[in-house]
């Protein structure tokens, strides 16, 4: 099945010059499928995986893929835990065993009390433990590190999304999802629409044509507010108290653009094959009652190569009416990008198959990638490019400025947090922008 979400080199890809490419992707897949059973477990049918992050997100994504494992009969083996915080990291092991036990799952934890890490370094001794691959969940702005290493000692990844806050975390990742692709390693990311069996037959129809050439949309993200509001304890710095109320930081979660809408940023660019052009946007921050300088509502407008545009709504207000959805436009028709397109003349198609939790499937591909019996994927650059939109809607919104894709990539210095992302310490962040005033760096 021809989806626009395989490896990929090259910074910017039009929606024409991917079609044309996708003849080839059935034997590059191949190819690289090859490359991934070699390079995991040589001499094992066990898989050994490591934990980074122990939040409710990584708790959450590790007994997605222990389900995952369950349902393909493959053995794999929660061999190492990691996070900031020792209590968590102990609170996640004893938590996951437990699971584990009540699903009849035994064997599949194997952590024990030395492969247990806390500290900035957790991470590194996660990948350094033996596993084959790593499922990695932490704060978003610290993505670009974890990936990097991982990829550096050959591992294959699940990285939830946002994989990025800023352009510099942009092209690190770029950077090692090329090296990926170079190594045969596999990366899945926790864009779970794209593994969806209804979405993914239904974005073949649109690439096939079925609605025509697409001439805008709209997407949304607009749902009640995430709020961190944890006190800070006596003596605790800057930087522990900002990383325990991640979302409500930009150098940590990338604001809510970032964070929640990118998943429905991310389907308006599977369904035009590719990124945005430019933004231009604005928002504020008007209710939050917690501390931090992230706004609160984002509306931007998103140019697609042709002229197309694109409008991007999300919002975080209480007693408000939420949506959280996308929708493209052709010459033939639209679509929401569920599992059904309308056309203006003529019957429209509604997927009736069956389909799977999309959480699940997505390490479902993933092990199959791994061990060879699957299609091969690496979503790095893809779910980079899906961040770095949505990265540049907010740094349109935050200064005011319509801002083009190919400056903000190639030139812009905006790197987001501490200069030392590895130790605790004092650290004043920006304050809550003001367009106009804040500065386009």
């Amino acid at each position: 099945m021809a989806t626009p979400k395989r490896s990929t080199s090259d910074t910017s890809v039009s929606r024409r010059t991917f079609m044309k490419g996708s003849a080839a992707a059935g034997a590059a897949a191949m190819t690289a499928s090859l490359g991934a059973r070699v390079a995991h477990a040589a001499g094992s049918d066990v898989l050994k995986v490591g934990l980074i992050g122990c939040g409710g997100r990584a708790n959450g994504a590790i007994r997605n893929n222990l389900e995952a494992a369950q349902i393909l009969g493959q053995k794999v083996q929660l061999v190492a835990v990691g996070d900031l915080w020792e209590n968590k990291a102990k609170g996640a092991m004893n938590g996951i065993k437990k699971w584990c036990d009540e699903h009849k799952m035994a064997d599949a934890f194997a952590v024990t009390e030395d492969r247990c890490f806390s500290g900035f370094d957790n991470y590194k001794k996660v990948v350094a433990s033996g596993v084959d691959y790593i499922v990695t969940a932490t704060p978003p702005g610290f993505r670009p590190y974890h990936f990097r290493e991982a990829i550096a000692q050959g591992k294959h990844v699940f990285m939830e999304k946002p994989v990025c806050v800023d352009p510099w975390g942009y092209n690190e990742v770029c950077k090692a999802a090329d090296e990926a692709d170079k190594k045969k390693l596999v990366v899945v990311a926790g864009t779970q629409r794209r593994h969806r069996t209804r979405r993914r037959e239904n974005l073949k129809r649109i690439h096939d044509g079925a609605i025509g050439q697409l001439t805008g949309g709209q997407c949304y993200w607009r749902g009640g507010p995430v709020t961190h509001n944890r006190k800070r304890g006596e003596g605790m710095s800057d930087i522990e108290w900002q990383i325990m109320n991640w979302y409500a930081w930009c150098w940590t979660c990338g604001d809510h653009i970032v964070e929640q809408e990118v998943h429905n940023i991310d389907m308006v660019c599977w369904a035009f094959g590719t990124h945005p052009e430019s933004a231009y946007g604005i928002g504020g921050r008007q209710s939050r009652p917690e501390p931090g300088n992230i706004y609160d509502h984002h509306a931007v407008e998103y140019v697609f190569p042709g002229g197309a545009r694109v409008a991007s709504y999300c919002s975080h207000f209480r007693n408000t009416t939420h949506r959280v959805t996308e929708r493209v436009v052709g010459t033939k028709g639209e679509s929401g990008l569920g599992g059904d397109f309308k056309l203006w003349e003529g019957e429209g198609w509604r997927f009736d198959g069956k389909d799977r939790n999309p959480y699940v499937q997505e390490h479902v591909d993933l092990l199959n990638a791994i061990t060879g019996k699957g299609e091969h994927w690496n979503e790095g650059r893809q779910v980079a490019e899906s961040c770095m939109a949505a990265v540049l809607g907010r740094m349109s919104c935050y200064t005011g400025r319509q801002i083009k894709w190919d400056w903000a990539v190639k030139e812009s210095k905006l790197k987001l947090g501490p200069e030392n992302m590895h130790a605790f310490g004092p650290f004043d962040p920006p304050p809550v922008a003001i367009p106009g005033k804040t500065k386009l760096i």
